[in-house]
């Protein structure tokens, strides 16, 4: 953040300037910020962490929840990137089916 204010400065001087998101402008970057605010009001204001690997998971768990599960409002109540199963076909040969793969689309959150 001191370092942007130091830039910023000096593109000033030059006679020109920034495109700089001032912290905590919700109305300059609102998808952030109402990501952030979901984070903090559904997971982290309701979870005390004790240790790393423990924040990992739990964070992890409540990412899945909000990429693949949650219905959005906004897709008509349907889940932002639902996971989707892939059966196998039938193999060529007389062999066992494979176990079906779970494919994730990935995303920015």
């Amino acid at each position: 953040e001191f370092i942007a204010k130091a830039v910023q400065d000096w593109i000033a001087a030059v006679g020109s300037a920034t495109a700089y998101i001032e912290p905590g402008s919700p109305w300059e970057n609102v998808y952030c910020e109402s990501f952030n605010a979901k984070l903090r009001d559904e997971l982290l204001n309701g979870e005390v962490f004790y240790t790393l690997k423990e924040a990992s998971v739990v964070i992890e768990q409540w990412r899945r929840h909000y990429n693949n599960i949650r219905p959005h409002s906004s897709l008509g109540y349907q889940p932002p990137a639902p996971e989707v199963v892939i059966w196998p076909t039938e193999p060529s040969g007389s062999g066992p089916l494979a176990h079906p793969a779970i494919v994730t689309r990935l995303t920015m959150h």
